[in-house]
């Protein structure tokens, strides 16, 4: 969370086209969450572990990107022993719909898995929903151990 209260959502897009479509989907719906862009898997570890930037919330991640994948992203994710990574909610967003691949995201500690329809409208709808879920919940994992604050 920002100083501001703001609430920083991670989007791991390499498509520039969905990237604005995530953008307008969700900046009228949910103007307090900033949306900070990573065109690639390889830097989202080392962006979980800066300090000087707010903690994201929330990773909506593709899974279909050159390089390093989400598929990459999700299970380094969740094998690391740093909290930051290991517990943050990591949503899947993708075109993809095969059982495969959605089997293959649960087990390896996906929080969420979301179809990433071609039609804006449904697009909207569907990432503003499972968006509005999380924000719901608090943006907590279930099971995750509660934030104990610093004083």
């Amino acid at each position: 969370m920002t100083a501001s209260g703001e609430q920083v959502v991670l989007v791991v897009e390499d498509s520039e086209e969905d990237r604005e479509a995530i953008l307008r989907a969700l900046s009228r719906s949910h103007p307090e969450l900033v949306l900070e862009f990573l065109h690639d898997g390889h830097r989202v570890p080392d962006r979980l572990r800066d300090d000087a930037l707010p903690h994201p919330v929330l990773v909506l991640l593709d899974l279909n990107m050159p390089g390093t994948d989400g598929f990459r992203v999700l299970q380094e994710l969740r094998a690391d022993e740093d909290p930051r990574l290991r517990d943050v909610i990591v949503v899947v967003f993708t075109s993809s719909t095969t059982s495969a691949d959605i089997d293959r995201c649960s087990e390896a500690g996906a929080d969420s898995y979301v179809y990433k329809p071609v039609n804006f409208t449904l697009f909207r709808t569907v990432l503003q929903g499972a968006v509005e879920y999380w924000h719901t919940n608090g943006f907590v994992r279930p099971g995750a151990p509660p934030e104990v604050p610093v004083a």
